[in-house]
């Protein structure tokens, strides 16, 4: 069907475009002249001159002008002037503010009766009704929904169970975290904040060592977990005697005898969930509800080397970050109590949690994905969420597999054409998914994820510029971007509504300044407006547990938590990222090479999945470790004449120089010196994973395992380039 309307309408539809995109960028006095209308007192004689074929013709030409007049997208109003997104702050060393807001205050908090994420919660359950909260699917069924006075209700007896089980009401009791995105995830934290308890989440990937130290190090007696295997690993530091605090672990799934028999063996007691809720429900405790400055959350980052830092977030930091999110959207794309969040991304991680505080405040639902990632599309079907928080590793991987679909030059003609389309629409300020273009080309991306997403957040890496243009066309909803870290609860910038141009990260926050510091041994200056990121504000931590050292490395003493971030203010007030304080090394001839601005550039090329960048500052150039994408690389070989299984195409000394050539462009496009190039590559066929402990489990390159993984390979690239 789309081919014959191609070939047989294709014409006059083309015609009807290009005539209607001309009309959007006219006057109405500019459509007249262009009709060539003579002057009103000539209308009456002009018009018996007509013939009847003409005038048929003119009214239909004004049936069209009149429906298009009335039904042409409107574009976004942005909040403010998009040329002067943020204002320097007077007598503070340069520090910058969000120009959004009535008051030159920084923001603490949104709503009277929501400044902790205790009342966070119950504010939403009042809005709400009672509504559906926290939703959860088994496969291939539809998705299951505990309403808001559910979840509140059950969060209180697990509290009240707690109690009863030595836990004590005050902000000096840790509770771990040690489970995949569900449901009960919420019930245990808002169990904590219910009587002012502190969790402290425990990821999955984090590995034993880490563990250990996170439970140690917090004086963790009690710790929350999805599946017995967890329970196993907790046990067996117990059993070797590396955590003597821990006392107590409570269950969420089923599990068997043998294992509360093993835990009484080493003093630990093993209980369900169930069990200590049904305990809590019988033996109820009044509420204890934190203030804004009580701690709320620990944070442990996942850093490349040393232990992990525990960044200490208040109730106030969570709620003043995400209600500076609320400020800068909230005449845009507030959100609203239909709102449907899918949550994939991991709990443990502040930007979930603060997109997901965002809903639970509007009398929003949260449905989890089933745990398996390959799964999630199918999730997003059953769901149909309207936020969709992503990283840019997922958006390059769908806007990568889009232009794989797209496998012949037609295809990928007409897919470019169309994008174009709506990227013009898209600058000019509007965002819409029911154009021709959407219909014909982007509705099935679309529907990909549920047909109803209106919202994506992006955060926690850089973001390609091509890809978010793309995606904000094809996908015809509002895209946003955001920057920060744990240590500023999540974000310190974001895109300001209506600036749908890439490459930077947006306005400061109305909840923090932002300032850039030199740095003298990168030779970044500030009277060039560039300098290290530093961010002061209410959304700031109070620093690291038990850790007065790296704290003092992070925050100096009037409050400015330095990223380690090299930043650059744009002419509109936006922050672009331009480079890193660490992770930069010095080549042979004295020459500074950033390698994550490299690889972000080179992982653009089509057959690459993952790139590793290497210099030695006894070299004089750059080499490379690159994993190619499974899926696409087989067919751009084949492009090229080469064929073979994906493991035979690994080791194809032709398609590797192809790759290498193909980097090298992207790097030229991009303006990379030729000491920023590389000069020679290993192809490697197995992804970094965290699994393999070459990411950690922020999906960050962990530089220094990555480079002792690859000690061989690399020696023998200077060994052979030389």
């Amino acid at each position: 069907m789309l081919t014959f309307f191609l070939v047989s309408g294709g014409s006059l539809w083309l015609f009807s475009e290009f005539f209607l995109s001309l009309l959007e960028k006219m006057q109405t006095q500019e459509i007249l002249r262009m009709l060539q209308l003579p002057e009103l007192a000539d209308l009456g004689q002009f018009f018996r001159s007509l013939s009847a074929t003409t005038l048929v013709s003119m009214g239909a030409l004004a049936a069209i002008l009149a429906y298009w007049f009335t039904h042409r997208p409107k574009a976004l109003k942005p909040p403010c002037n998009l040329l002067m997104q943020s204002e320097e702050v007077e007598d503070s060393g340069g520090a910058r503010r969000s120009v959004i807001g009535d008051s030159p205050e920084l923001f603490t908090h949104y709503y009277d009766d929501a400044r902790t994420m205790y009342e966070v919660f119950h504010r939403g359950l009042r809005i709400s009704g009672n509504g559906p909260c926290l939703g959860f699917r088994n496969p291939k069924q539809p998705y299951q929904w505990l309403s808001y006075q559910e979840v509140a209700d059950r969060a209180e007896f697990l509290g009240s169970g707690l109690l009863q089980h030595n836990c004590k009401p005050c902000t000096d009791q840790f509770i771990g975290v040690f489970a995949q995105n569900r449901p009960e995830w919420i019930i245990a934290e808002l169990a904590c904040y219910t009587y002012s308890m502190v969790v402290v989440p425990l990821y999955d990937t984090l590995g034993p060592g880490a563990v250990r130290y996170i439970i140690n190090t917090a004086d963790i007696s009690t710790v929350i977990v999805d599946k017995p295997q967890k329970a196993v690993v907790l046990l067996e530091h117990v059993e070797r005697k590396e955590t003597p605090g821990l006392k107590l672990i409570i269950l969420m799934e089923p599990f068997e005898e043998a294992l509360k028999d093993r835990g009484q063996e080493c003093g630990v007691v093993i209980k369900s969930m169930q069990d200590v809720e049904d305990c809590g429900q019988q033996n109820h405790c009044d509420p204890v509800p934190p203030k804004p400055s009580d701690l709320s959350i620990v944070c442990f980052t996942s850093g490349t080397t040393g232990n992990p830092k525990g960044a200490m977030l208040t109730h106030g930091n969570v709620v003043a970050d995400f209600s500076g999110f609320l400020k800068v959207t909230e005449k845009v794309i507030f959100p609203r109590q239909d709102d449907v969040l899918i949550s994939f991304l991991p709990l443990a991680h502040m930007f979930e949690r603060v997109i997901q505080s965002v809903v639970y405040c509007h009398g929003g639902r949260v449905g989890f994905f089933q745990g398996d990632i390959r799964l999630l599309s199918d999730d997003m079907k059953a769901l149909h969420p309207t936020i969709f928080p992503v990283v840019p590793r997922l958006l390059n991987r769908m806007y990568d597999k889009i232009f794989s679909q797209a496998d012949t030059p037609l295809k990928r003609w007409l897919l470019e054409f169309a994008a174009k389309r709506k990227q013009a629409e898209v600058r000019s300020g509007i965002i819409r998914n029911d154009s021709i273009w959407d219909e014909l080309f982007f509705h099935k991306i679309q529907a990909s994820l549920g047909g109803c997403v209106r919202m994506i957040v992006t955060g926690a890496a850089p973001a390609s510029p091509t890809v978010l243009g793309f995606l904000r066309a094809a996908l015809g909803c509002q895209v946003y971007e955001g920057y920060g870290q744990t240590e500023c609860t999540a974000g310190c910038t974001f895109t300001t509504p209506g600036d749908w141009t890439s490459g930077h990260v947006g306005a400061p926050l109305p909840c923090n300044h932002i300032k850039l510091v030199d740095v003298e041994e990168l030779n970044y200056w500030t009277s060039k407006g560039e300098g290290e990121i530093c961010v002061r504000g209410p959304n700031v931590f109070k620093g690291y547990l038990k850790d007065p050292e790296r704290t003092k490395e992070a925050l100096d003493d009037d409050g400015w938590l330095h990223t380690g971030d090299i930043g650059k203010w744009l002419p509109t007030g936006t922050l672009k990222i331009i480079d890193r304080k660490k992770h930069i090394f010095k080549l042979a001839q004295g020459e500074y090479v950033a390698p994550e601005m490299i690889e972000n550039i080179y992982i653009r090329s089509e057959p690459v999945a993952q790139v590793y960048v290497h210099g030695d500052s006894l070299k004089a150039f750059l080499v490379g470790i690159v994993v190619p994408d499974a899926e696409v690389m087989p067919s751009w070989a084949q492009k090229r004449g080469i064929e073979g299984t994906y493991a035979e195409l690994c080791t194809n000394k032709e398609l590797k120089k192809a790759i290498l050539e193909d980097m090298v462009r992207l790097g030229q496009e991009s303006g990379l010196h030729s000491f920023e190039q590389v000069k020679a590559i290993h192809i490697h066929s197995d992804m970094f994973s965290v699994q393999n402990g070459l990411l950690t489990p922020t999906l960050k390159a962990k530089r220094p395992e990555l480079r002792e993984y690859f000690k061989k390979q690399i020696e023998e690239l200077y060994s052979t380039s030389m």
